[in-house]
């Protein structure tokens, strides 16, 4: 059986195919062991293919917008979860559950200053 190369993998009908597994989900790893190649050479041919680097960009916006739309109908049916989670995605600074504080020196010896007097009284 001759080897395949990546040329042979930007025909037209070859590209639908990219598109369309990267549509329908499929991890790079699935895609890879269709097109019978590791993954590692599909990510080789990817950077020397601006053809198969496309199909499987566009495929996979495809299927990310689908989801993206799916999630915010949820959303505005009320759907808890998905309110939660587009808000910790796309309100992050107001709506992630970790909180990060900026602690100046000046602060950092208030607390340690504040925490001893703490354990003092505690003793």
């Amino acid at each position: 059986m001759a080897k395949t190369t990546y040329k042979d993998w930007e025909a037209e009908e070859k590209i639908l195919l990219l598109q369309g597994w990267a549509r329908n989900g499929l991890t790079n790893e699935q895609i890879a062991s269709n097109m019978g190649i590791v993954v590692s050479t599909l990510w080789e041919w990817r950077k020397k293919s601006p053809k198969i680097s496309n199909a499987l960009k566009i495929g996979k916006d495809e299927a990310d917008l689908q989801v993206e739309n799916a999630l915010y109908k949820e959303a505005l049916k009320g759907n808890t979860t998905a309110i939660i989670f587009w808000l910790k995605n796309r309100k992050s600074k107001e709506w992630r559950d970790k909180i990060q504080q900026e602690i100046t020196t000046e602060s950092a010896v208030k607390l340690v200053i504040d925490n001893n007097e703490l354990s003092d009284t505690d003793e």
